[in-house]
């Protein structure tokens, strides 16, 4: 008989329950990054929107002083971004984007918790191509109107907020245990690679259709919706009716147990199988086909927004992502038009650099959560990053004026700096605060609580965009100094949680099953 091969035994040592984790948590990165791909066109498209067209006035009028000028200035920028005060009307597009998403979030949350994940995700995600094709279809039908793109805006920023309290729900009740900080990190990766994919998609074909450049995101974000809807779990109680119809009732040995799971005190039945014990919800099939199912009075109910703001730590850490979420969404939709005004690159290289961003923070994300897994200090490291952030955006302002190779090496590190808090908040420090001890064991708070904090986050990822189309007309150094200035307000509202955890003599550092993310039922 010849040997089994190496690989064939390594993927033969995953059991069932392991490959179902690994697919769902490739099915939610990619699903979450098709969000952040439909996002970033709208950076990439800005300096096609208003473009400088005195060089072909020149050569308009150069010709012959008798016929009249062909071109104007901003003869070849889109109405209504021609104007003098292009940037406002950019970054008011913006806002209403993020206002829009910021409100949204509050809700979406709330409402999470009471529908099934899986469809109320495949919704958002359809609904928000539709939007973002809208946006495109502009440019083909030659809509001039700015009311039409504030109103998709407004309407994409709505629909957008379905994503990121399902996605965190779900994975959470895949990835309960241990390294939760690396997990998850890893995980969020998908903000920066879906940014990456946007720019570049959008990039190819912003100089000759930006149309196209929301359109094919579009249509990937509702594709991806229909990938949701035919294979995300939501969770692993949900994959029950396939195991039953695998193997049958009549091969399982019941014993009675008169138990609940995720706090919902129901009627339950212990099933051995292969000398090993499955807690499954039990359907109990009387003659007439009727499923009967015994609850107690007991079961609680979805945790309230006041409930979960009374969690130690969600308002500081709300807060404080307000401010880290204003530097890195001012870079994601601002960043593609400063480079191109101060290295004077066309959209299409500018997009492609700014990837450079997102790549630096694809690694501080990683690094920000092996760091807060390894010392069992969430604030701390956030605000040790925020502090060398700061100095950072200020060098960046300096250096991106002295060549290509220096501006490479800052995007890196500012990106690594500026994402790592962020991620790290919203990923595992939600995760942590949505299972909190004081919860009692209710998980039913994990999607409020993720959507309390990224919404208080979105209120600054809508007001930084903003300030910067204002402030940039002044120049871009105060964009920079509102920058600074944000970063070090974060590090301010981490201090408490800081000093609490550094004089703490009984912190407790996580380790593999010491931290648990409780099933919960749909």
């Amino acid at each position: 008989m010849a040997p089994v091969p190496p690989g064939i035994r390594f993927l033969a040592s995953f059991n069932r329950d392991q490959w179902y984790r690994a697919f769902t948590f490739g099915l939610t990165f990619l699903l979450y990054t098709s969000f952040h791909l439909s996002r970033k066109p709208i950076s990439i498209v800005k300096s096609e929107l208003h473009k400088n067209c005195s060089a072909l006035h020149e050569l308009s009028t150069a010709g012959s002083r008798h016929l009249p000028s062909l071109h104007t200035e901003t003869d070849c920028s889109w109405k209504p971004f021609d104007k003098s005060n292009y940037k406002q009307l950019l970054g008011a597009m913006d806002y209403s984007f993020l206002c829009a998403y910021a409100v949204g979030m509050y809700l979406s949350g709330i409402i999470g918790e009471r529908l099934p994940i899986r469809l109320y995700l495949t919704f958002g995600m359809l609904m928000s191509g539709l939007f973002t094709c809208l946006f495109g279809l502009g440019r083909i039908y030659n809509i001039h109107n700015l009311s039409f793109y504030i109103f998709v805006q407004v309407a994409n920023g709505l629909v957008q907020t379905t994503g990121w309290p399902s996605v965190v729900a779900c994975i959470g009740n895949w990835f309960g245990k241990g390294r939760r900080g690396l997990i998850m990190g890893i995980w969020n990766s998908h903000t920066s690679v879906g940014n990456i994919l946007g720019s570049l998609i959008a990039g190819y074909w912003v100089s000759s259709n930006w149309g196209l450049s929301f359109i094919v995101p579009g249509l990937i974000i509702a594709a991806m919706g229909g990938v949701c809807f035919l294979f995300l779990i939501e969770h692993p109680n949900d994959l029950k009716s396939v195991h039953d119809v695998q193997n049958p009732a009549s091969s399982n040995t019941l014993t009675n147990s008169w138990k609940g799971v995720n706090g919902h005190n129901q009627l339950y039945h212990s099933y051995k199988q292969g000398g090993k014990s499955q807690n499954w919800d039990t359907e109990l099939l009387l003659p007439v086909q009727q499923v009967v199912v015994v609850k107690s009075e007991s079961e609680p109910s979805a945790i309230s927004f006041m409930g979960a703001l009374r969690i130690p730590g969600v308002i500081e850490f709300s807060l404080c992502l307000l401010f880290a979420k204003l530097v890195s969404y001012t870079f994601l939709f601002w960043l593609p038009l400063y480079i191109t005004k101060a290295a004077h690159l066309d959209a299409k290289t500018a997009g492609e650099l700014s990837t450079l961003f997102d790549v630096g923070g694809i690694v501080g994300g990683i690094l920000a959560g092996v760091i807060s897994d390894k010392l069992g200090k969430r604030a701390t490291t956030c605000a040790v990053m925020l502090l060398l952030a700061a100095p950072t955006l200020y060098g960046f302002s300096l250096i991106s004026e002295f060549g290509l190779g220096p501006t490479i090496g800052m995007l890196l590190v500012c990106g690594g700096l500026v994402n790592g808090p962020y991620a790290l908040i919203t990923t595992a420090v939600s995760a942590d605060l949505g299972t909190h001890k004081s919860l009692k064991g209710n998980s039913r708070a994990l999607s409020t609580v993720t959507a309390i904090i990224d919404g208080t986050g979105s209120v600054g990822a809508a007001i930084g965009p903003l300030l910067a189309g204002v402030l940039s007309s002044r120049g871009w150094n105060q964009v920079f100094y509102m920058l600074m200035a944000a970063d070090f307000l974060a590090l301010l509202l981490l201090l408490r949680l800081v000093t609490k955890e550094l004089t703490s003599s009984n912190v407790v550092k996580p380790r593999s099953g010491s931290t648990t993310v409780e099933m919960k039922e749909h």
